[in-house]
């Protein structure tokens, strides 16, 4: 049996991890080329992978588990302004809206969250990013006040970075059933 601090570290240090490939790595080549892009959002935001991943591996779980790493990837980027309740507020839908769209679809019936002898419906679970995506972008763009195409920008960024992790997995998954 797992632990939550077991859960902790390995979800804040994947976030983390994420981010600053995102950030420092992807962005940078992003803006080199596509100097023309417009938006300061990165068209592939492997966080949001990390944050839909969690919620389906950990279920609740992973709000607790998500808010270290997320809270330290928003004071490197803003330092002191982590405080301010535009921040806070976007840190809280961060970490909660994927599992609550994993939990409302297991109340309406539709149980995507793993379980022993179930193999993982990889094209729900990005269904399920995809509306965290929307929801995630809505909210956190109207908390920030953004323009509408950051909203497009962020969708874009968050459902590639979504599919990146996931064909990681798929195929980190098949590697270990060969080697068993």
């Amino acid at each position: 049996m797992r632990s939550w601090a077991t859960d902790t570290l390995f979800a804040s240090l994947a976030y983390i991890a994420a981010s600053l490939l995102t950030f420092w790595v992807l962005m940078p080549l992003q803006n080199v080329f596509f100097p023309e892009y417009p938006s300061r959002a990165s068209l592939l935001f492997l966080p949001h992978g990390v944050r839909v991943l969690s919620a389906w591996l950990l279920g609740w779980r992973a709000i607790p588990a998500l808010f270290p790493g997320v809270f330290i990837v928003f004071a490197i980027l803003g330092g002191t302004d982590v405080f301010l309740p535009s921040r806070l507020m976007a840190i809280l839908i961060a970490i909660t809206t994927a599992p609550a769209v994993f939990y409302i679809l297991k109340w309406a019936g539709w149980d995507l969250l793993p379980a022993k002898g179930r193999a993982p419906c990889w094209a729900c679970i990005m269904g399920v990013g995809v509306i965290t995506s929307i929801l995630v972008s809505i909210l956190t763009n109207w908390v920030f006040g953004s323009s509408t195409s950051e909203y497009v920008a962020f969708l874009i960024g968050d459902v590639s970075g979504l599919l990146f992790l996931m064909f990681g997995l798929y195929f980190a998954f098949r590697f270990v059933d060969r080697r068993a």
